[in-house]
């Protein structure tokens, strides 16, 4: 039977989806809540989803982690899905997540605000589950207040502290034609992606060790997707420019430290990568 862990928040979203979720047979379930330890009253959504788990009869799973209230957007992501990949390998589970299609365009929209290029249509994870996808945020709150469900509302949801907050209004201001362009173009994208990550490392080949000749006769911008793919894409567009830099310059037995998170070996014709957890 597959396991599947099951990321609850406590929001009107994932509430829903943990409800869908009882009605299908033929799997086991885990209920996994990160508090990131941003918000004052962050500890009674955990006792929410706590006792929301003992309702449903499922295994509950929580970590708690003090990241303050000026912890950025990105360490909260990182903090969250690391402890769900833990979870995730403790039971040999699958991870299941509430995204819907008004989160896609959003990220696609932060992505874009960022200057990602093509990857920033090709986003999320595709090793993680998430049904509700083509959904609306509205037919998930349309089906929670029909089925009686209660949620938690996030005061964070409304800070213009985060990006994504700030972003939401355009975004919902986007017409339904202009949404599903971008979702459609985006599917296409993470199908280019997947080709070009299969490519990119048959050329590198498994590692850890690399030639530096190969990395600095080739473009620049097929050196970037292939040092990406060989650090696991641990490491930001301008972490990876300076590391190819590093590559062509580096004295050998010396060590680049790139991002905090990826350490470059070098020898006179070669380098090994070393992935920081």
């Amino acid at each position: 039977m597959t396991k599947y862990v099951v990321a609850v928040s406590g929001g009107v979203d994932s509430v829903a989806l943990l409800d869908m979720l009882s009605h299908v047979p033929g799997h086991d379930i885990i209920v996994a809540h990160f508090d990131h330890g941003i918000r004052v009253d962050s500890a009674d959504d955990a006792t929410f989803v706590a006792h929301l788990a003992a309702t449903y009869g499922y295994p509950f799973e929580t970590k708690r982690e003090e990241l303050g209230e000026h912890a950025s957007e990105d360490l909260a992501r990182q903090r969250r899905y690391d402890f769900l990949r833990s979870v995730a390998a403790k039971h040999d589970a699958k991870i299941v997540t509430a995204h819907h299609a008004d989160d896609a365009v959003e990220t696609i929209a932060i992505n874009l605000h960022r200057g990602t290029g093509w990857r920033g249509l090709a986003v999320l994870d595709s090793n993680i589950v998430r049904p509700l996808i083509a959904k609306k945020k509205s037919d998930l709150r349309h089906y929670a207040k029909t089925k009686n469900l209660q949620w938690h509302e996030d005061s964070t949801n409304s800070s213009d502290t985060y990006l994504r907050n700030r972003l939401r209004p355009h975004v919902e201001g986007l017409n339904g034609n202009v949404k599903r362009q971008l979702l459609e173009r985006r599917q296409k994208q993470i199908e280019h992606k997947g080709y070009i990550d299969a490519e990119v490392r048959r050329l590198i080949g498994p590692g850890p060790h690399y030639s530096r000749y190969f990395f600095t006769h080739i473009p620049t911008v097929v050196a970037v997707e292939c040092l990406r793919a060989a650090t696991e894409a641990k490491m930001t567009r301008p972490q990876l420019e300076r590391a190819l830099i590093a590559i062509k310059t580096a004295a050998p037995k010396s060590t680049y430290h790139a991002g905090g998170r990826v350490n470059f070996d070098f020898t006179t014709r070669n380098f090994s990568l070393s992935l920081l957890k």
